[in-house]
C-alpha cells in the first residue's frame, strides 16, 4: 500500500513539469495556403501572393460553384512583413506548412532569390518539399490567379503537371527547396529552375474567372515551358527545348522520353526512352580541366512512319545508328552553346573535376566559369532498341 501511494505521488509531481500543447492552433484557425508567388514591386519592395484554400469548397459534397481558393496579397520590405500585412483582410493567420509550389517573377528572379528564400528556409512551420518554378516573361501573380479545370485547386494542378511533366517528357524539371539551396551554395554547377507561363485567349475576364474551368477549351491554361540559367541566385536567360534535354540526361534527371529520327530510307519512326543514364567523369590534363560523359539510353520502338523490317537486327541495328548519331550530336551542340551563351556550369562539372582532383579543383574554382567556357567535353553515347511494341512491322506497309 505504502509503495503504491509512493508511485502515485511520484507521478503527480512528474505531471507537473509536463507540458500541454501550449502552441497548438485548430484547423479553423488557418490559411491553408498551397501555392505561393514572389514579386518585385517598382518602388522596391516585394510583392507576395497567397494562393489560399477555401474550405467550404473543398469539402465533400459540396457544389456550390464558388472558387475553391481564395487570393491574398500583400506588399513589403521583406517578405515576412508581406506576410503578416495579409492578415488585416485575411480572418485566419496564412499557414504555409502544405505549401506544393512556389512561383518567382522573372523580374524578381532576375534581380535575386537569394534574400526572398531566407525566410522560407528559415520558418521551422515550412517543409522543403514544395517545387520551385520561375513564371516566364511574367509575375508570378499572373500565374496564381488562372482557375485550373481538371484539378480544383490551382496549387495541386501545378504541381501534378509538373511532376507527371518530369517523369513523361524530358524538358522539365522538379526542383525542390534544398535541392535549389544544395546548388546554390555549390562551387561547381549553378541554378537551374522550370519556367512556367500563363497563356491566355479571348476576354481576360472570362479566363481568369471560375467559367475558366467550366469551358472544354479552357480560355487560360498553365503551360510549363524552359528552364531557367541562373549565375549564382541570379536568371541570366532560358534554355531551349534540346538544352533542357541535354541538361537533364546529363544530371540523371530523365525518366522517359519521346524522340523522332529519321527512317533509312524515309519517313519517320518514333523512340520511346525507358532508360538513361549519364556518367560524368572529370579529369585535369597539363593543368587543364576535361570531362568525360558516358550515356547509357535504351529504347523501344514506339511509332514507325516508314517502310522497314522491323524483324531484321540490321534494322533495329541501324536505327540504334541514327539515334546514337542525333543524341550525339545534340549533347555536343548543346553543351557547347551553354558554355558560348551563359558561361557558368549548370551540369555540375566543377563538382566532377573537385571528385577526381581535389588539390586541382582548389586552384581552378577561383575563376571556375572562364575554365567552364573554354573546357573540353567529351561525349560517348551507347544506344540499345529493347522492343518493337506489340506488333513486329507497321500496317501501314500493307495499304495499297
Amino acid at each position: 500500500m505504502k509503495r503504491s501511494f509512493k508511485i502515485l505521488i511520484m507521478l503527480m509531481i512528474v505531471l507537473l513539469f509536463t507540458t500541454g500543447c501550449w502552441n497548438r492552433r485548430e484547423i479553423n484557425e488557418l490559411a491553408i495556403t498551397l501555392a505561393i508567388g514572389l514579386d518585385a514591386t517598382m518602388d522596391g519592395q516585394y510583392l507576395v501572393t497567397a494562393q489560399v484554400v477555401n474550405p467550404g469548397e473543398v469539402a465533400a459534397g459540396v457544389t456550390s460553384g464558388n472558387s475553391s481558393v481564395i487570393i491574398y496579397q500583400a506588399k513589403g520590405q521583406t517578405v515576412f512583413e508581406a506576410f503578416r500585412k495579409m492578415t488585416r483582410e485575411s480572418p485566419r493567420k496564412i499557414y504555409p506548412s502544405h505549401l506544393r509550389i512556389l512561383v518567382i517573377g522573372e523580374s524578381l528572379a532576375k534581380e535575386g532569390i537569394g534574400k526572398p528564400l531566407d525566410l522560407l528556409v528559415r520558418d521551422w512551420e515550412l517543409r522543403s518539399d514544395f517545387y520551385i518554378t520561375v513564371a516566364k516573361g511574367m509575375n508570378a501573380e499572373e500565374i496564381l490567379k488562372v482557375p485550373t479545370a481538371l484539378e480544383k485547386i490551382p496549387a495541386n494542378d501545378m504541381f501534378e503537371t509538373l511532376k507527371v511533366s518530369e517523369k513523361a517528357w524530358s524538358v522539365t524539371s522538379s526542383v525542390t527547396l534544398d535541392d535549389l539551396i544544395e546548388d546554390l551554395v555549390s562551387d561547381g554547377k549553378q541554378p537551374v529552375l522550370t519556367g512556367i507561363e500563363a497563356h491566355v485567349k479571348g476576354d481576360e475576364e472570362t479566363a481568369l474567372s471560375n467559367r475558366n474551368a467550366e469551358m472544354i477549351d479552357s480560355p487560360a491554361r498553365l503551360l510549363y515551358d524552359g528552364l531557367a540559367v541562373f549565375n549564382a541566385d541570379k536568371l541570366i536567360g532560358w534554355l531551349d527545348e534540346k538544352q533542357s534535354r541535354t541538361y537533364n540526361a546529363v544530371t540523371n534527371k530523365v525518366k522517359s522520353t519521346v524522340v523522332n529520327i529519321s527512317c533509312p530510307n524515309e519517313g519517320k519512326a518514333v523512340l520511346q526512352l525507358l532508360q538513361s543514364k549519364a556518367k560524368v567523369k572529370g579529369k585535369v590534363k597539363n593543368g587543364k580541366p576535361e570531362v568525360d560523359i558516358e550515356f547509357h539510353r535504351e529504347y523501344n520502338v514506339g511509332e514507325v512512319e516508314c517502310k522497314m523490317d522491323l524483324t531484321k537486327p540490321e534494322t533495329i541495328a541501324e536505327l540504334e545508328k541514327i539515334e546514337k548519331q542525333r543524341a550525339s550530336k545534340m549533347f555536343e551542340q548543346s553543351i557547347k552553346q551553354v558554355q558560348e551563351d551563359y558561361e557558368v556550369d549548370i551540369f555540375g562539372f566543377g563538382e566532377a573535376i573537385h571528385r577526381s582532383d581535389p588539390k586541382a579543383w582548389k586552384k581552378l574554382k577561383k575563376d571556375w566559369d572562364k575554365e567552364f567556357e573554354d573546357m573540353t567535353v567529351n561525349i560517348k553515347v551507347d544506344v540499345k532498341i529493347r522492343g518493337i511494341g506489340t506488333v513486329g512491322n507497321s500496317f501501314l506497309e500493307k495499304i495499297k
